[in-house]
């Protein structure tokens, strides 16, 4: 690879129109569905925290659905005018804010400074630093349920991949999947298995001991799974200059340190929501805000003006643009099934046919339903709580326990974020990094596959160790 190559944030046209091809068949899918399925809803009631969960006593009635077809044609549109549209609003500002941030970064010359300097220092150990650079990612997926706030550095991890010879898919497996994976694990996720927890009437976060040995099955899985491909398509050392004499700048040093030290307090800040819960509804924000000020900062102190500054931050902006149309495309699935009162008849089939399965398969089929409902809510803990009040009796009257639940729930949550093509963040990130729908579920399935066998047998081993 040619390391003077431009780094600069695009969403590809390629992978735009994959990707648009894709989510408008699934936005046509979704309104046959509203013709097909018949409208139905649970009474809800609200919890000691305000939230609306499943009234189980009241029961599932059939209600009047459907949706009008001009209302779907609108629905990306609409979609920012419906109830809880606050976080996407919020995906929305922050991708904004990395497309003008990352475009100055490249002006400026700091990122390809920054790759560089790391190319240089650890060319020759780059497996070993694969390996930290996975585990950190899902480090913050599973013990502060970080997924979205990982964006902004999903291009950098890419970038960094190329530098040191192997492709984009490598760069995206190591940050974005690595995230959802820990993201799945849930070791502490709050807004996974902390909501679920609390729901379920169990202390949150308790019974970890299943949760970390899934973690770390996971992590090995996903190692291999990356070192395996990065070996057959990696390129050699010398093919990629490690050898070149790296010229250190006093200017861009200091310039690099106020970016990590920003960005590096903006992370902080993120892992401090662990403990603290004030800050968990305001990750997104923080990171953004963080990341905002990093960015100007750094690319100030490079010796970039202010002017040329305000002019490259929003050609990036432009640039990203395309990227908001397919976040409004994809929210539009699942306004439109709520809108025509359909997803809440999807779930009581399905709780209706858990009721005959032999026991031991029930815990896989909860796996199986939180999998089918992540694909039109992406909100893990928006499921939780539509999910949790109905999973937990239906495990009660099969003798299964609540803690296995809410690691079906989180299994179930998590890794499919990074394969369906209804999650903002994952649409996001493949056009930050050049990388087509299509391409990606042809890379990743085997390993989605591969993991949904090795989740599936720690359920079975959890349910006969009683768990």
């Amino acid at each position: 690879m040619n390391r003077t190559e431009k780094k600069e944030l695009n969403v590809s046209v390629r992978s735009f129109v994959t990707a648009i091809a894709v989510i408008f068949a699934l936005m046509v899918a979704s309104y046959i569905l509203t013709l097909i399925i018949p409208g139905g809803s649970y009474d809800r009631i609200a919890d000691s925290n305000g939230n609306l969960i499943i009234d189980t006593a009241s029961g599932f009635s059939n209600v009047d659905g459907g949706i009008p077809f001009w209302k779907w044609l609108l629905s990306p549109i609409l979609v920012l005018g419906s109830s809880g549209n606050g976080t996407l609003i919020a995906v929305i500002a922050f991708l904004l804010v990395i497309g003008g941030i990352f475009t100055a970064l490249d002006r400026c010359g700091l990122m390809h400074y920054m790759l560089n300097k790391i190319s240089h220092r650890f060319g020759a150990v780059r497996y070993r630093l694969m390996a930290v650079i996975t585990l950190f990612f899902m480090a913050m997926g599973a013990m502060i349920g970080s997924f979205e706030e990982c964006v902004p550095l999903v291009p950098i991890v890419v970038a960094l991949s190329m530098s040191l010879g192997w492709d984009a898919l490598t760069g995206v497996g190591m940050s974005l999947l690595a995230a959802g994976c820990g993201f799945a694990s849930g070791v502490c996720n709050p807004f996974t298995v902390g909501v679920a927890q609390q729901l379920a009437g169990l202390p949150m976060f308790s019974g970890s001991w299943l949760r970390i040995l899934s973690f770390f099955l996971i992590y090995s899985l996903l190692m291999a799974f990356l070192v395996i491909y990065s070996k057959k398509t990696e390129k050699p050392l010398e093919s990629i200059h490690l050898g070149d004499e790296f010229t250190s700048d006093a200017k861009m040093d200091r310039a690099l340190l106020l970016f990590a030290s920003i960005l590096g307090a903006g992370i902080l800040f993120v892992l401090c929501s662990g403990f603290i819960t004030a800050l968990q509804d305001y990750t997104m924000i923080i990171v953004a805000v963080m990341f905002l000020a990093a960015g100007i900062v750094s690319t100030l102190a490079s010796g970039m003006s202010a002017k040329a500054l305000l002019k490259t931050s929003f050609e990036g902006v432009v640039s990203i643009l395309p990227a908001v149309a397919m976040i409004l495309m994809a929210a539009s699935i699942k306004y439109t099934l709520e809108e025509a009162q359909v997803l809440d008849t999807i779930l009581h089939e399905a709780v209706a046919l858990a009721e005959t399965m032999p026991k031991w398969s029930v815990i896989l089929f909860i796996y199986l339903i939180v999998l089918v409902m992540n694909f039109f809510i992406p909100s893990g803990s928006a499921k939780a709580f539509m999910l949790i009040p109905l999973i937990v009796p239906l495990a009660q009257i099969f003798g299964l326990s609540p803690q296995l639940c809410v690691v079906a729930f989180a299994f179930g949550d998590g890794f499919s974020n990074t394969f369906y093509p209804t999650n903002p963040a994952l649409l996001l990130s493949l056009g930050l990094a050049d990388v087509s729908y299509g391409k990606w579920f042809k890379w990743s399935w085997k390993f989605q596959i591969l993991n949904l066998l090795l989740t599936g047998l720690i359920l079975l081993f959890g349910l006969a160790v009683g768990y």
